[in-house]
C-alpha cells in the first residue's frame, strides 16, 4: 500500500472516530423542543402532558404488544422525593430522546437519564424551595428549557434542561390560596398555565406566558366580575364571584388549525352550598374555547349549572376527527366527572351526543339529548334541584351517584388513534352530601363535607365518541386513579389505587400482563423508546383522593405509601 493511502486511510480512521465522539457527545444532549416538534411528537418520545395537542395520550409504538407484553417485567426503579412520609405522585413524565423530565409533591424537577434500560440517573434536580407540598402533575418542554410550576406558591419556573439552572422564575400569585397543579401547555413561543385552588375561594383563571421570558401575555377569569359577560349568571348579594372557584387543574388541548385552545373549568365555591351563590354560576363546570393569541372566550358548555355535587368538567378535553352522520367534524369529546361522556363540534361549541360511561347515575334523570343540560334543570329557577339532591329542606343529600370525584377527574382517558375508542378509567361509588351554611371561610370554602358510606370499587368504560355507544365497560376491585394509556401495539394499560398495574387487549379487555407493587397509583402511564427498546413508566404514591377511596376497602387499611418511579420493558 502506498504511504499516500496510509495517510488517507489513517485520516479517514480519525475522522470516523471524531465522528462518533461527536455523536456520543450530541446524544447526551437533545435537540431543543420545537413547535414542529410538538406538532409531530416522534414515536420514541412523550414530548407533553398528554403527548399530543389532542390529549389523546396515545402512543404508536407497537414493539411491546398483545403477543408479547406477558413478558413484561421491571427494568428499574426510582425513589423521588423522600422528605416526609406523606408524599405522593399525580406527574405525568415527560421522555425527549432518553432523558426524563419529573416532578414530584414539592414541585421538584428531576432529569433522569433512561437511555441504559437499567437504571434511571438522575442528572440534576431543580428544587424551587416551596414550603408546603401540593399536588404537581408535570412539566412541559420548550426549546431547551423544561417548564415547571411551584404549587402553592403560584409561581412558573423555566429551568435550562442541560444545566438544571432556572432562567426566569414568574410570580403568579394574585389572591392567598391560589395553586397552580395542571402541568403547563406548551404552543409557538407561548405557554398556558391553568390557576386553581377554588375549593378554597379563589376565582380562577387561565393565563399565557412567553416561554422566552415568562412575562404574562394575558389572564382570562372563569368567573366573570360584574358587568362583564356572564356576570348575571351570579345572582347572590354577597360578592360570591369573588370566591368562586372555577379551577383549571388538568392541562388543556390545542388545535392548530383554529388557534383554539380547550380546558375544563371546576366547580363553584361553595361547592355543597348552591344557596350561597344562586344562578348558573358561569363559567363555572365548562368546556370553554379560548383564542390563543387573546385569551377571549370563543365558546363555552356549561354541563351542570348551579352545581352542589362538585362536578368539574376540568378533564381532558380530547380532540378527534371523526364522522357524525353525514358530516365529517372535529369533535371535542370529555368525560365528565357527572358519569357521562359528552362530544362536540369543537369549531363552534354545538352538542352533538352524551352517554353515560359511569355504571350508576342517579343525580339526574339524564341528559336532554338536544340541549345537552340535565333533564331536571329548570333554567328558570336560581336554585337547582336536581333528581337526587335534599328535597323539602333536609339536610342530607343521601347516596348520590356518581362520587363526588367522579366518575372521573383529574386522572386522564386515552382515545387510541388504532381503534378510533376511548378508554375512560374511573371510579364506581356514590357519596353523601352534607352542606355547612356556615363553611365560607377562605382557604376552607367547602360549604360543607361529603362521607363514602360505601366501597368504592373502579371501572374501564370503552366509548366510541363518534357515535356515543358504549362498547363495553369492564368492573375493577378499587378505582382507578391513575389514567390510561394505548398504544399502537394493542394495549391499553392503567393501573390502580391498590398498586396494580394492568394491561389489556384494546379490542376485548382481555387481561394479558399485570403486576402488584405493592403502593397505589394516582399517576399516569406512559411509554418511550431508546435504542429499539420500548419501555412503559408509571410514578406511585396515593394523594388525599386515593388514600380516602382505598380506606373504603377494609383489607387494604394497612397499605403502606411509597413514592417510586417504576419502568418496565420485555
Amino acid at each position: 500500500m502506498k504511504t499516500g493511502t496510509l495517510l488517507q486511510s489513517a485520516g479517514a480512521a480519525t475522522l470516523l472516530v471524531c465522528c462518533a465522539l461527536l455523536v456520543e457527545s450530541t446524544a447526551a444532549h437533545a435537540a431543543d423542543v420545537t413547535y414542529q416538534r410538538l406538532l409531530h411528537p416522534e414515536p420514541q418520545n412523550w414530548l407533553m402532558n398528554h403527548r399530543d395537542f389532542g390529549s389523546h395520550r396515545y402512543s404508536p409504538l407497537a414493539i411491546i404488544n398483545k403477543s408479547n407484553v406477558k413478558n413484561l417485567k421491571l427494568a428499574f426503579a426510582l425513589p423521588l422525593g423522600g422528605t416526609t412520609g406523606n408524599e405522593y405522585n399525580e406527574a405525568t413524565p415527560l421522555v425527549d430522546d432518553g432523558f426524563m423530565y419529573i416532578t414530584d409533591v414539592w414541585s421538584v424537577v428531576y432529569k433522569i437519564d433512561v437511555r441504559s434500560g437499567t437504571t434511571g440517573q438522575v442528572v440534576w434536580k431543580m428544587n424551587p424551595g416551596v414550603q408546603k407540598p401540593d399536588r404537581n402533575r408535570g412539566v412541559a418542554l420548550w426549546g431547551n428549557l423544561v417548564i415547571s410550576v411551584a404549587g402553592l406558591d403560584g409561581r412558573v419556573i423555566a429551568t435550562d434542561k442541560e444545566t438544571g439552572k432556572v432562567v426566569w422564575d414568574k410570580n403568579l400569585h394574585d389572591q392567598p390560596d391560589m395553586e397552580i397543579t395542571a402541568a403547563p401547555l406548551a404552543l409557538d413561543g407561548t405557554v398556558i398555565i391553568g390557576g386553581s385552588g377554588g375549593d378554597n375561594g379563589v376565582r380562577c383563571w387561565l393565563a399565557a406566558l412567553d416561554a422566552k421570558t415568562g412575562e404574562l401575555k394575558w389572564k382570562t377569569y372563569a368567573v366573570p366580575a360584574p358587568g362583564e359577560p356572564g356576570s348575571e349568571t351570579w345572582k347572590d348579594k354577597v360578592n360570591a364571584w369573588q370566591t368562586g372557584g372555577g379551577a383549571f387543574y388538568v392541562t388543556g388541548s390545542y388545535d392548530p388549525a383554529t388557534n383554539l385552545t380547550y380546558w375544563g373549568s371546576g366547580n363553584p365555591a361553595p361547592r355543597y352550598d348552591s344557596a350561597y351563590r344562586p344562578g348558573d354560576n358561569l363559567f363555572t363546570d365548562s368546556t370553554i374555547a379560548f383564542d390563543a393569541t387573546s385569551g377571549k372566550i370563543k365558546w363555552y358548555f356549561q354541563y351542570t349549572p348551579n352545581d352542589v355535587h362538585d362536578y368539574d368538567a376540568s378533564g381532558s378535553q380530547i380532540i378527534v376527527d371523526n364522522a357524525v352522520g353525514s358530516e365529517s367534524r372535529k369533535i371535542l369529546s370529555l368525560a365528565n366527572r357527572n358519569g357521562f361522556q359528552y362530544s362536540f363540534d369543537s369549531r363552534n361549541g354545538e352538542f352533538l351526543k352524551a352517554t353515560q360511561y359511569a355504571e350508576k347515575v342517579d343525580w339526574t334523570k339524564g341528559i336532554n339529548s338536544q340541549s345537552g343540560k340535565p333533564l331536571d334543570y329548570d333554567p328558570t329557577k336560581d336554585v337547582q334541584i336536581y333528581n337526587n339532591d335534599w328535597k323539602g329542606g333536609t339536610e342530607k343529600m343521601v347516596n348520590s351517584c356518581p362520587d363526588v370525584h367522579g366518575g372521573t377527574n383529574y386522572w386522564p382517558p386515552s382515545y387510541s388513534d388504532k381503534t378510533h375508542l376511548l378508554y375512560i378509567g374511573g371510579d364506581e361509588g356514590c357519596a353523601d352530601i352534607i352542606p355547612d351554611r356556615s363553611a365560607h371561610v377562605l382557604g376552607k370554602f367547602g360549604g360543607g363535607k361529603y362521607v363514602n358510606n360505601a366501597r368504592i370499587t373502579g371501572s374501564l368504560a370503552v366509548l366510541d365518541p363518534a357515535s356515543g355507544a358504549l362498547k363495553t365497560r369492564k368492573d375493577l376491585p378499587y378505582g382507578d386513579l391513575s389514567g390510561v394509556l394505548t398504544t399502537g401495539g394493542g394495549i391499553v394499560v392503567t393501573a390502580l389505587l391498590d398498586g396494580t398495574i394492568i394491561a389489556y387487549d384494546d379490542e376485548t379487555l382481555e387481561e394479558l400482563w399485570k403486576i402488584n407493587v405493592g403502593t397505589g397509583f394516582d399517576a399516569p402511564p406512559v411509554t418511550y423508546a431508546v435504542d429499539g427498546k420500548q419501555y412503559i413508566a408509571i410514578a406511585s404514591g396515593l394523594g388525599p383522593v386515593g388514600k380516602a377511596k382505598l380506606a373504603r376497602s377494609p383489607e387494604r387499611r394497612f397499605q403502606s405509601n411509597a413514592t417510586m418511579l417504576y419502568v418496565f420493558g420485555l
